[in-house]
């Protein structure tokens, strides 16, 4: 039976790489990013926007392109006030705060959880998008009858992509450096290039701009005009995605983590800026217009490099284009970081099952990781893959989240107007950033939802009525669990009094009775007095086994794991100290790790080598009425444990705990 569990552990460490070393001094220094690469993990979302945003903007102009200009200014302005917003943010949580904690903490749970489960389909389309968008891209530099591969290379690509980040954060973040470089040398050398050579038809392009605008307002009337301006402005509304990122993110960065985050804002805010200004200005310039079958970035190369011998043209509009492909790859990665540190965070807080805030051994948020490659695979598979619906569905979550964070920001400042001399400036920058984001919000709703808005918005109801399901169950459950807690009351008292003198000797010739606990709670103490009634005097040694469990809500340094390392050896103590003062030698053994069925197993073998005749005991609850979703939202950890001993022989009973 052990060959073909040897056999998959080996093929995982090859695939996923090898466990990690809790108790390296330099873990957490190791994974963490520095702002560069967070620049990379975290901000591609935001320039392959680039590749659709601006040019959705500026194909809504229609013929009055010089308006652009316009667009493209109140766009780069937009950047600007939602990064130094998030930067705010960044400054008030530096664990990190994303959407979901600023609106819980600052408004109410509630609304944490409404923007958190809009910023969870969010992720899960960004993947995607980005996915669909860099098969399209790959496939129109193939010949057409490849084109009935590209679904299945988009497949590929998700599956690829969730493989590298059950390897780790930076495991899947370096090996995408290089496309990220290119896109960024790329598009800098064709902007570059666009205004150096078009430089003295500056004043030409100026005057354009006038009489279009006069002739636009005659044309449409000024309110016309102003509304055409804002449709183009709220359709490039897709290249402010990605922002937020950042922010969710910190706990993955390097420390000085809020240091690092504000860097890695600047980087993002000020590349994206200049690229998406810069587009807007080369589309102008080179006169650029919609071609069927063609991105308008790709028609914008054509017009560029007309003229240069043809090897270069071939060579740089290859390079340019496989680099935006690639980088809407790289753009996947946002989903998979930013998805399961919100679906994490929501379940430590109970609108998930818990299980989505454990870790694997390398140190990942295992499950999901796995729920938003698996999201975007169902969403891939049921929408053919189409970008013009995808982006459609894509658009609008984000600003829910948006429009929540920014409200909470801008309630936390006026409530904090008498202790901070700079609310004035602060509640100002959040404030806009909320009228910004509350106008594109709702003009996406409108415009979009007849195009597929409607099918986000039910998704996104769907999720909050099954968390508040959740929230519900566990509250319940809660309230239960309330009544083994009388136990605990009872032994305290019984603790305050004087012990005996002596302690009470090992006993080699005498049972054990090894004891497996998750704390000191009614749960263990009910499993402890169990086996008292049941037993008798059966068993003179006691040993407590605890397992403190590392999830994403405690792996954030050394700090934490101290910490959980005092807890569980404290816990363990108490349930010794009580059994020392019912004459029976008791001992407590503790580990922390990521998984608790291997931490027991060794915890367990460990101990049975040094006991005599030992018998393990676990308890599990047992809830009035037995259903689906009692086993979707606990663990039920003893059973797995049970059989993992019996494979070595050893006896393990499990008592049943009533409530």
């Amino acid at each position: 039976m052990d060959k073909p569990t040897s056999l998959i552990k080996k093929a995982k460490d090859v695939v996923i790489g090898q466990a990690r070393n809790l108790y390296d001094v330099n873990i957490f220094h190791s994974l963490s990013l520095i702002a560069f690469f967070a620049w990379v993990g975290l901000g591609a979302d935001g320039l392959s926007s680039s590749c659709y945003g601006p040019a959705e903007a500026y194909i809504t102009l229609k013929s009055h392109t010089p308006l652009a200009l316009i667009v493209g200014l109140a766009t780069v302005v937009t950047i600007f006030i939602i990064s130094t917003s998030y930067s705010q943010i960044i400054e008030l949580f530096p664990s990190g705060g994303g959407g979901y904690l600023v609106a819980s903490k600052l408004l109410s749970p509630g609304a944490g959880m409404v923007a958190g489960c809009a910023l969870l389909i969010d992720y899960i389309l960004t993947i995607t998008v980005s996915v669909a968008s860099g098969s399209d891209a790959i496939f129109s530099l193939l010949p057409l009858e490849w084109q009935g591969m590209k679904m299945s290379f988009a497949i590929f690509i998700l599956i690829l992509l969730t493989i590298m980040n059950l390897r780790g954060v930076k495991d899947s973040i370096v090996p995408l450096v290089p496309i990220f470089i290119l896109f960024l040398v790329t598009h800098a050398f064709i902007i570059i290039y666009g205004l150096t050579v078009h430089i003295t038809d500056f004043p030409a392009v100026a005057a354009s701009f006038k009489a279009d605008s006069a002739a636009t307002i005659n044309q449409l009337g000024f309110m016309g005009a102003l509304l055409l301006i804002l449709k183009s402005y709220s359709m490039g509304a897709g290249t402010y995605t990605g922002i937020e990122a950042v922010s969710n993110g910190v706990s993955i960065l390097r420390e000085p983590r809020v240091k690092t985050a504000k860097a890695t804002m600047r980087y993002m805010s000020v590349s994206l800026a200049v690229v998406v200004m810069g587009l807007m200005l080369t589309y102008l310039l080179f006169n650029v217009h919609p071609v069927e079958g063609k991105t308008l970035n790709a028609v914008l190369l054509e017009r560029a490099t007309f003229g240069w011998p043809a090897s270069t043209v071939s060579i740089f509009i290859f390079a340019t284009l496989f680099a935006e492909a690639a980088l809407l790859f790289v753009a996947a990665q946002t989903g998979f970081l930013g998805g399961p540190k919100v679906l994490a965070n929501m379940a430590h807080d109970r609108w998930f099952p818990s299980r989505f805030s454990a870790m694997s051994d390398r140190l990942v948020t295992q499950n999901g990781i796995l729920i938003m490659g698996m999201g975007a695979l169902a969403i891939m598979l049921l929408s053919g893959g189409s970008v013009q619906l995808l982006v459609v569905l894509y658009s609008i979550n984000v600003f829910i989240t948006f429009v929540l964070s920014q409200l909470g920001m801008v309630r936390h400042w006026w409530n904090e107007r008498r202790k901070r001399h700079s609310w004035k400036r602060k509640i100002f920058v959040n404030g806009t950033g909320l009228i910004l984001c509350l106008f594109i919000l709702i003009s996406m709703v409108v415009i979009k939802f007849n195009d597929g808005g409607w099918v986000t918005l039910t998704v996104t109801g769907a999720l909050i009525l099954m968390s508040l399901g959740t929230r519900k169950h566990y509250k319940n459950t809660a309230v239960l669990l309330r009544r083994l807690n009388a136990l605990v009351v009872a032994v305290e008292q019984e603790m305050k009094l004087p012990a005996p003198s002596l302690t009470p000797a090992f006993d080699p010739k005498g049972k054990t009775a090894i004891v497996f606990v998750s704390g000191y709670n009614g749960m263990g103490l009910h499993t402890l007095m169990n086996i008292v009634r049941f037993f008798g005097n059966t068993f003179r040694n006691f040993v407590f086994i605890q397992v403190g469990l590392i999830d994403s809500g405690n792996f954030k340094g050394v700090e934490e794991i101290d910490r959980l390392e005092t807890k569980c050896s404290t816990d363990v103590e108490r349930y010794a100290a009580y059994m020392r003062r019912q004459g029976c030698y008791a001992e407590g053994l503790w580990a922390v790790g990521v998984d608790v069925i291997e931490e027991s197993e060794k915890l367990a073998l460990e101990a049975a080598k040094r006991f005599p005749s030992p018998v393990f005991f676990g308890g599990q609850l047992v809830f009035p009425n037995d259903s689906l979703t009692n086993r979707l939202f606990h663990n039920y950890t003893v059973f797995s444990l049970q059989k993992t001993l019996y494979k070595h022989g050893l006896l393990f009973v499990i008592l049943p705990i009533k409530v």
